[in-house]
């Protein structure tokens, strides 16, 4: 008598199976894409948005993951670096940040998408034959200055379209790590 159950092994073995791949992603974010996060900072005017402006913008601190806030000291770190600035070469809200000392708050908010797919025949690369991973997604970083909740400085950066393929192929499957300890064992006379 044929019984189903013996037959799904088998449907399993001939397939592809594709989608028994692993797959991953990173997301700290609610924006969908770079342009999106982008324009959410560029929508904040110095020395006129106040600190509502960042929530209403998708930018939550306090509640976003990833969001550093940054102190008055950590400010004079990041932006006077070395005695070869001049106060002139600043920014005017980075200067009205660095004179409000206490006052002045910044936020480093770093916000990723990434998605992380293994594609291709199941069975070659469950026996690491073959092994065909792609990454795409965005990466964004933004600093916001405020001084008393008013937005003085804001700037953007970031990798607006991440796309990395990683292809390897062992012809010799699962034994192709055996192969260089063997020969080095034999070599030594261990």
């Amino acid at each position: 008598m044929f019984k189903p159950v013996r037959l799904l092994p088998l449907l399993l073995l001939l397939s592809a199976c594709a989608s028994m791949l692993p797959k991953s992603r990173t997301e700290t974010t609610t924006f969908e894409s770079f342009d999106q996060a982008r324009a959410a900072i560029e929508s904040l005017v110095p020395m006129k948005s106040r600190r509502e402006d960042l929530d209403s913008n998708g930018f939550k601190p306090g509640k976003q993951a990833n969001v550093i806030q940054l102190t008055h000291a950590d400010v004079v770190r990041r932006f006077v670096p070395s005695a070869l600035l001049r106060r002139g070469d600043l920014n005017p809200g980075v200067m009205a940040c660095l004179e409000a000392r206490d006052a002045c708050q910044g936020l480093e908010m770093n916000v990723v998408r990434i998605k992380k797919e293994r594609l291709g025949n199941f069975w070659a690369d469950f026996f690491n034959f073959n092994r065909h991973s792609e990454t795409t997604g965005f990466r964004f970083n933004a600093v916001v200055l405020l001084v008393n909740d008013t937005v003085v400085f804001r700037s953007w950066g970031g990798q607006a379209a991440v796309h990395e393929v990683e292809v390897s192929r062992n012809p010799l499957g699962p034994f192709q790590d055996i192969g260089p300890p063997v020969a080095n064992s034999t070599a030594t006379g261990k």
